[in-house]
């Protein structure tokens, strides 16, 4: 059986509008209608126009048939590849038998009775096919992982409008944001994606989840990382100081003798799952500004009574 490149047939490239299209087919009736055509083989190519239009002027079969071709040449050996039907369901009455033989074996083999063997029906429902998957990226704060949300989220969808262009529209969902959802992780809506083709089941949209950018926060895995900034004496001589989280503030104790730079770990206190994450506290020694007398005098009086030097190097042992 040999592929029948209904673009070629009718003359548009592949990115016709569908007014590009009929402008086309009505040319070409023009042509080869063999009530006023004087082209000998005017009925033969009256049938093949017939056919292109059949399939590129109804959206439904235009889309199966795109999906199906991408890779063909016209009056190239063709044989549909296994499997290539799943999903379609024929719920056509066919064609009567001056009706099936307006048509090629090319066209009986996709349209007909799903490819398997029957005349497809000229009716809007010919064939049934479950519609694409879509994908699209949302951003969520951090605290939607930890308690889990419902948010609106509006996504930009393409569409092609009647005269063929390809435009967009804002498409508002309410999404339910699970607990513990990590960064890259896909939250499943059934049903979202893109409408089926011959009353088929509509696809299922797939949201990416990525977290907006915090200036507090960073997200490895299930594990969270924070700065906390603590004073000299906390450091020096420990403390219980309060750590913010995207759940709500801990009690966290700085051991003494801390420097800048050391990492505490919160465990469990990251993103929760079956195995939660944990939350990594870097501490940061902030010096108060000597700013005032009694701050000058104050550091004065370290300087002359600590004997500290923080530039002297230790002996290696």
């Amino acid at each position: 059986m040999e592929f029948k490149d209904y673009y070629q047939t009718l003359g548009v490239d592949k990115t016709a509008t569908a007014d590009d299209i009929k402008k086309a087919y009505r040319r070409l009736a023009r042509k080869y209608h063999p009530d006023v055509s004087k082209e000998p083989n005017a009925q033969e190519r009256m049938r093949e126009v017939n056919e292109a239009n059949e399939v590129l002027g109804d959206p439904e079969k235009r889309a199966a048939y795109d999906q199906l071709g991408q890779q063909h040449r016209d009056g190239q050996d063709f044989q549909p590849p296994p499997g290539w039907d799943t999903g379609f369901q024929s719920s056509g009455h066919g064609f009567s038998g001056a009706e099936a033989d307006q048509f090629s074996d090319f066209f009986a083999n996709l349209f007909g009775q799903a490819g398997r063997g029957g005349r497809a029906s000229q009716g809007a429902h010919a064939y049934q096919m479950r519609g694409e998957d879509r994908h699209a990226t949302v951003s969520i704060d951090l605290a939607d992982a930890y308690q889990g949300a419902t948010r609106n989220i509006t996504l930009q969808v393409p569409q092609v409008d009647a005269q063929g262009r390809v435009v967009t529209r804002e498409h508002t969902l309410s999404v339910k944001i699970p607990k513990g959802v990590r960064e890259g992780q896909h939250i499943r809506l059934t049903g979202q994606g893109s409408p089926g083709i011959g009353g088929g089941p509509p696809g299922d949209l797939y949201l990416e989840v990525h977290f907006t950018t915090d200036a507090l926060y960073r997200v490895e895995g299930r594990d969270v990382h924070v700065g906390l900034p603590v004073t000299p004496w906390e450091a020096a001589l420990g403390a219980t100081v309060e750590v913010p989280t995207p759940s709500g503030s801990v009690k966290l104790k700085v051991p003494e003798g801390s420097q800048t730079g050391r990492r505490l770990r919160l465990k469990g206190r990251g993103i929760p799952g079956a195995e939660a994450g944990d939350l990594y506290v870097a501490l940061e020694v902030i010096l108060p500004a000597a700013d005032t007398d009694k701050a000058r005098e104050l550091y004065e009086t370290m300087a002359r009574e600590l004997a500290f030097d923080p530039r002297q190097r230790k002996e290696a042992t």
